[in-house]
């Protein structure tokens, strides 16, 4: 390859490379993402707080309960990422490929989210949602993921485990295309300030990720409550929007935002990190041949 020729990374390369990275990710950062769901399905958890939520799920099974329906999103991460990656470097490649405008950019996130939501993470919610939800209840039905996936297909058909598919797109759509946008910008600012490109990409991460956060946790909290086992009480997502409206006000729309806090803005600075070292390391090892 010419020295002055630089190497470019293929869609199919970038969506790999995101497979590996949310399978690390996940991993890392699910004891927060079971914290946040605890509190979304339960008001009277949600006023308790994060901390206390779980100490008291420490003192009932250890550690590891706070990784109940962690094979769920095991189980999905890694074609979520390898779908979300794969999508926005082909919506780039393709359909913007000499420009790098905002508005392409939070169009090709859009494409991404959309695309993972509908393919992945639709059902990867659902059944973590409802394997969380069924432990939490006095008398747990689900074993484990395999037993809770055939259980639920069984008795609920295919929109038991694909709930919610509208409000998730809605929600990863936003989440994507607000986070490639503020990330571009925010590396930009990083990499003038921080010298070490892995920690300007995860500090780059982590603002993107609050930003995402900041903008649609109320349709995460409705998407929740769409997919837990009590969904049969909703008429659909604007009924869902009223009455949680009525029953807890604004701020019901907000609960679990402190968990989810921590966990979308460790999430995406790991995300962004780590995909971008793997990148950079196969941009290296191309080079060389």
């Amino acid at each position: 390859m010419s020295k002055d020729a630089k190497p470019k990374v293929s869609p199919f390369m970038n969506a790999i490379i995101g497979g590996i990275t949310g399978a690390i990710e996940i991993s890392i950062t699910y004891p927060t993402e079971y914290t946040k769901t605890v509190m979304q399905l339960y008001p009277e958890m949600n006023k308790k707080g994060a901390i206390a939520v779980v100490k008291e799920n420490m003192a009932k099974g250890g550690y590891f309960r706070l990784y109940k329906g962690y094979s769920a999103l095991l189980l999905f991460s890694v074609p979520k990422n390898y779908v979300r990656f794969g999508a926005f470097s082909y919506a780039r490649t393709h359909f913007f490929p000499d420009t790098k405008k905002k508005l392409h950019t939070f169009a090709c996130g859009l494409l991404a989210g959309a695309s993972e939501a509908l393919f992945v993470v639709t059902p990867q919610e659902t059944l973590k949602t409802k394997l969380i939800h069924d432990m939490l209840s006095e008398n747990p039905k689900y074993r484990n993921v395999f037993h809770g996936i055939y259980s639920i297909a069984k008795t609920q058909g295919f929109w038991g485990v694909y709930a919610g598919p509208l409000a998730t797109v809605f929600k990863q759509s936003t989440n994507q295309g607000v986070r490639f946008v503020v990330f571009e910008d925010a590396q930009k600012v990083m990499n003038n300030i921080i010298p070490i490109k892995v920690v300007a990409d995860l500090t780059a991460g982590a603002i993107a990720g609050t930003a995402s956060v900041l903008v649609n946790n109320p349709i995460d909290v409705i998407k929740t409550n769409l997919q837990g086992l009590e969904a049969h009480k909703y008429k659909g997502l604007m009924d869902c929007f009223g009455q949680i409206m009525q029953k807890e006000g604004p701020m019901g729309f907000y609960k679990g935002v402190g968990p989810r806090l921590a966990r979308v803005t460790l999430d995406v600075g790991l995300t962004f990190a780590i995909f971008n070292s793997l990148k950079r390391k196969l941009i290296q090892l191309v080079s060389k041949e």
